[in-house]
């Protein structure tokens, strides 16, 4: 039912799902086939709610989906997951994708505050692009501790000529200064 049948049918299938793990290679192939947008949605709840890091992997190449849809789907499912979704981001921190990169700061945010930390403050030492760095250090103004402030001072002469991240990291250093 979870490939074949009306649209209530692939639903209802998917919903159920969740509680069958071995469920995970059908959902796997039905999200790769699905084209209506509430099952697909279903099939991205259902992976979620499985929170195995194999169920995350599946998710994960939606990150890059050119359909704006299915980014979001994929963000909010990987965010439900936090702990199955931790063993995959240092690697989706160093994706060739820098909106990929930029949608797993959010996915950090998720994380507990330690370990967001370390991972985001790892990925503004060497990232190019101002835009990840300022999602970055958005997720930091409130995970962030002390030992991120020299991270965030380096990332300030690095991008120097960016307005927007010299008030972003202001702002975070303020936000930590004062916990």
């Amino acid at each position: 039912m979870l490939i074949e049948g009306s649209d209530d049918e692939r639903w209802t299938a998917a919903r159920r799902a969740t509680l069958l793990p071995e469920a995970l290679p059908l959902l796997t192939t039905a999200l790769s086939k699905e084209r209506v947008a509430r099952v697909r949605e279903a099939i991205f709840t259902a992976l979620a709610k499985m929170g195995s890091s194999e169920s995350a992997a599946v998710i994960i190449p939606y990150l890059r989906s050119d359909d704006a849809a299915q980014r979001t789907a994929a963000l909010d499912a990987l965010r439900a997951m936090p702990g199955a979704a931790a063993v995959h981001l240092p690697g989706l921190l160093k994706d060739a994708d820098a909106d990929v990169r930029l949608l797993v700061c959010e996915i950090a945010r998720m994380l507990p505050a330690d370990e967001a930390s370390r991972l985001l403050g790892e990925l503004i030492e060497r990232e190019l692009n101002a835009n990840v760095c300022a999602a970055a250090i958005e997720v930091l103004a409130e995970t962030g501790t002390a030992a991120s402030l020299p991270i965030l001072e380096q990332c300030a002469i690095r991008f120097s000529d960016e307005p927007f991240l010299a008030f972003a990291i202001r702002t975070a250093r303020d936000r930590i200064g004062s916990r």
